[in-house]
Formats: C-alpha cells, sequence, structure tokens
C-alpha cells in the first residue's frame, strides 16, 4: 500500500472521530453502566506502522496522539480512572533506537504537554520502577505530577517501565520493612493494596487492542475480577467510536464476583 495513501487515510479517520467528540456526537452513556476504572493494554503500535510503510516510531507517535484524544473522551464520560500499559518493564529488551524514541516520546509529553492535561482537568500519576529510567525521565515525570496533583476531571495512570508482578515484589518489599512477625500475620487483601504502586480501585474494565488475548504481566492484582475485552483493532485505530463498543458490550456483562445472581 502507498504510504502516502495510507497516512491520509488515517488522517482522515482521526479527523472525522475529533469531529465526532468535538461535536457530542459520541455515545450517550446515561443509561449505561460505566466502569469507574478502565485499563487500557496500549498495543499495536508498531504493527500499524508497517502495515503502512512507516517507522516503527512512527507508530509510537500516532499511538501517542491518540491516546491523548482517547484520554480527555474516556474520562469525560464518567470513567473515574484511565490506567494504560505504555512501557512494561521487559520493553527494554528492544532495540536501543526504539527504546530510545519511546523516552524521547515519554519527555515530550511529561514536558510539553502539561498544558494539555491542565485544560482538560485531568490529573496524571505514574506507576512503575525508577531503574533504569534515565534521571532526564524522572525528573519530567516527577513534575507532571507535580503539576497535575490538584486536577479533578479524572486520573490518568500512565504504567511506564511497569510489570504486574514486579508491583507485587515491591509491594512485599515494602511490606517486610513497616512490620514485624506478629503484624504480618494479620495481613490481608486491603493492606497490600495499599502498599501497590497506587492506591486505586480495581479495574472494572480490561481493554487490549491488536488482537492479543493475553495479559503481559499488567496489573495482575487489580484485575482480579475486571471484565475483558478484546479488539483486532490496532492502538492508534482505536477510536472513541471504539470505546464505546466497548462500554456496551460491558454493560451487557453480569458481573457476580463469585456469587450467584439472585
Amino acid at each position: 500500500m502507498n504510504p502516502y495513501f495510507s497516512f491520509t487515510k488515517t488522517y482522515l479517520a482521526v479527523t472525522i472521530d475529533v469531529w465526532w467528540v468535538s461535536k457530542g456526537v459520541g455515545m450517550n452513556y446515561k443509561n449505561l453502566k460505566v466502569p469507574k476504572h478502565v485499563g487500557i493494554i496500549v498495543d499495536g503500535n508498531g504493527r500499524w506502522a508497517v502495515s503502512k510503510g512507516l517507522s516503527r516510531s512512527g507508530g509510537h507517535e500516532a499511538g501517542y496522539r491518540n491516546l491523548k484524544k482517547l484520554g480527555k473522551y474516556i474520562l469525560s464520560h464518567e470513567v473515574k480512572i484511565l490506567s494504560v500499559y505504555l512501557f512494561s518493564t521487559e520493553n527494554f529488551k528492544r532495540s536501543n533506537e526504539e527504546v530510545d524514541y519511546l523516552m524521547r516520546l515519554f519527555l515530550k509529553m511529561f514536558r510539553k504537554d502539561i498544558s494539555f492535561f491542565m485544560k482538560n482537568n485531568i490529573k496524571v500519576i505514574v506507576s512503575g520502577r525508577d531503574v533504569p529510567l534515565s534521571n532526564e525521565v524522572i525528573v519530567a515525570r516527577d513534575e507532571m505530577v507535580r503539576a497535575t496533583k490538584d486536577n479533578t476531571g479524572g486520573i490518568l495512570n500512565i504504567c511506564l517501565n511497569y510489570g504486574g508482578r514486579a508491583e507485587i515484589v515491591d509491594a512485599m518489599r515494602k511490606m517486610m520493612l513497616d512490620f514485624d512477625k506478629e503484624e504480618i500475620s494479620n495481613m490481608n487483601e486491603e493492606v497490600v493494596s495499599k502498599y501497590l504502586y497506587q492506591n486505586l480501585p480495581d479495574v472494572d474494565l480490561l481493554i487490549r487492542t491488536s488482537g492479543e488475548y493475553r495479559l503481559s504481566n499488567f496489573m495482575l492484582w487489580q484485575v482480579s475480577y475486571a471484565e475483558f475485552y478484546f479488539t483486532d483493532i490496532l492502538f492508534p485505530d482505536f477510536s472513541c467510536r471504539d470505546f464505546d463498543d466497548a462500554i456496551l458490550s460491558y454493560t451487557k456483562r453480569d458481573r457476580r464476583f463469585g456469587g450467584i445472581k439472585k
């Protein structure tokens, strides 16, 4: 496929989706079950780029543009928390070129897009380990978190250098420092949750794009009773209307949490 044609087609699709949101054409959520906490495993940026004759970096850039648009839409429709899996602890195994580009993209997000998150009243928090992130990324990350900490229009939880198993291990390490042997015997799930990277309610709806059917080490503790929604759509093409479809599917689910519906 001609790369120019592919880019033009994608640009038009994004433009139409932005119009859909700006004109208030989005779905009416009034009579729907809306999850308080949505998680998205962002997947397919690289494959999206390759399919259009672009570099993988171009796919990540397109994914980030879509994330901003999608995040704004989701958090303006009664969802309180959006957790997005953007870079795992295992992603450092990728080529130096790709990792370096992604780190520059995070720097761009943290430094240049504070105004976007302030304008849309979005509070940004970040989950994950510091090591081996550069000091430059850590400083910019912390400044974004400080700048948006009082925003009240919803929480965007960016999972950067994140792994579900690593989070549980790190929580156990902190707990071992805070509790003696006698106190450990009184440990419960509520206490453990408070020692995770963020003390957030469990995920209600987990979405994964790109046709993969696995968790890939994402929020293993928090998705215990989440409803899963898988789609073949690659993330740069996952639109606000596609999110509406996920909500319609979620609305039809019967969440019993191990019990029996009376």
